[in-house]
Order: structure tokens, then sequence, then C-alpha cells
């Protein structure tokens, strides 16, 4: 069995995988804002797992880690610094335990699952803010993207500022007053494309992906605006830009999870998965 942890500024999701990758049980609670707290409520949940016995964990948490050391640095919406996270998590296990930025944990998620079809796959995870990460030939590429749009600088109204301020679930709301699941007009649903098309623009200019994987709070409800920014994203195309495929994720509330499991059999057996 695999163990994985996926870490939420609201809430913490564990999830027990057999060898296949496939959940069997699972389990939540709410991420208290200190982190010693945090490790009591994760011992405590581990306690009430059924199994017991771990080949290995994944652990997928917002914002920069020090994966040599396996700390967390900085937490996104937590105020958590400089935190050893896989040191604490091995013992709470007992477990060899990988860590990793969760967006990148959901794009290796993502990615494995088409890896018969496309390499390099881009993920887009927007939501409270906007998450971004890039997996080559199933392989994490581990200097992309970990402060997401908030490190992407964008010319915006005449100003740079992160890409993530104007174009997030949080900037949609405050901008609309609504959260994208409300948003069904086209009007406002082609003004928001807007504000997202100068940051696929920019990384798929630079990456050159085979595949765009929107995922998050907003890319739950990727139908609705998949056309509009396809046809924006087109009006841009050339020889030299070549505008990939765009797909929903598959797995948007479980990818990091499935992307736990993976990250953490391919770093401890030497192998890849299937599923």
């Amino acid at each position: 069995m695999y163990i994985g942890v996926d870490v939420g500024g609201t809430k913490t999701l564990l999830a027990v995988l057999n060898d296949d990758g496939v959940i069997q049980e699972s389990t939540k609670f709410a991420t208290p804002q200190n982190y010693d707290h945090w490790l009591l409520e994760l011992k405590h949940a581990a306690q009430f797992l059924g199994h017991k016995d771990f080949k290995a964990c994944g652990i997928g948490i917002p914002g920069d880690i020090d994966r040599r050391h396996g700390r967390g640095i900085k937490f996104g919406n937590l105020p958590w610094r400089n935190v050893p996270v896989q040191y604490d998590v091995e013992r709470a296990f007992n477990c060899p335990t990988v860590v990793e930025n969760d967006a990148k944990m959901a794009c290796l998620s993502e990615a494995m699952l088409l890896k018969d079809k496309y390499q390099k796959v881009l993920y887009l995870t927007i939501s409270t803010g906007i998450g971004m990460a890039l997996v080559d030939h199933q392989k994490i590429v581990t200097d992309f993207g970990d402060r997401g749009g908030k490190g992407m600088l964008l010319e915006h109204q005449g100003k740079l500022v992160p890409w993530e301020s104007y174009a997030s679930g949080k900037a949609i709301y405050e901008k609309y007053g609504q959260k994208a699941k409300d948003i069904t007009d086209e009007a406002t649903w082609k003004a928001i494309v807007r504000n997202l098309v100068p940051g696929f623009l920019e990384l798929i200019a630079m990456y050159e992906p085979d595949v765009v994987i929107v995922g998050g709070g907003v890319g739950t409800y990727f139908s609705r605006y998949k056309k509009i920014l396809t046809d924006a994203l087109k009006e841009y195309e050339t020889p030299a830009l070549k505008i990939p495929p765009l797909r929903k994720a598959a797995r948007p509330e479980e990818a990091v999870i499935y992307g736990c499991y993976d990250l953490a059999k391919q770093t401890f057996s030497h192998g890849t998965t299937t599923k």
C-alpha cells in the first residue's frame, strides 16, 4: 500500500492506494494554521486508517520546497515556514516519504493518464491563485513554476503585475462578485479569458507543451470557456507558435493524491506506474 497526503490551505486529504493506484480508503481534516497542530491532526487521522503498513508516502504541499532536505520553505496561504515535512511524515507513517509542490503532483497525475499520447504536459490550476507545473516524459520538471502565477509578471493596465493578481479565481470573484460555478453568461467568460490569454501564451511560447491541462476551481468549469479560450489563443498562432490542445483535468479534486502515489512509486520502486 501507498499513502498520499494533499495539504491544502483549508483541508488536508489522506488516501491509501494499492499497488495499482486504486484508492482503498480516505479521510480529511481541517488544516490548522499552526504546523505542530497539523502534525498532531495528521497522526490522529493515521490512527483511524484501516491500513497501517505502507511502502512509501507522497505528500503535496503548496509553495516552495527544499527538495534536498525535504523541507517546506513557504506555504502559500498557510503561515508555515521552513518546516521538516519529510522527516515528520516519515515518522508519522513509518515509511519513506517524498515531498513535492502540489501543482507538480497534480500535473504528474494528469500526465500519467495521457502518457501514451503526450510527453510534455503543462498543467495550470486556476483557483484562489494560479499554480503551474510541467512534466516531460513522465518526470516532473522540478525547476519550473514553484511560485506559480504569483511569480509571473505580466503587463496589465499599463503596469507589470503578478498574473494571478488579475486572472485567478480570487481575482474573478473580487471583480464580478461570483465564483466560476455561478458564471454562465458568455460575455463575462470572454472578459475572464482576456486575462487568461497572456499567461497561457507566455507559457506555451516558452515551453512548447504537447498539451495544456486546466485544473482547479475555475478549471472545473472549463467546458464553459474552453472554446472561447481556444479561439482567443488561436488568433496568435504562427508557424513558430503552435497552440496545443487544451483539456480539462480528468480528476481535478483528487489529482494531487494520485500524483503523490505516482511520485512515491517512481521514487521508491525505481519504476513508472500503471493505471
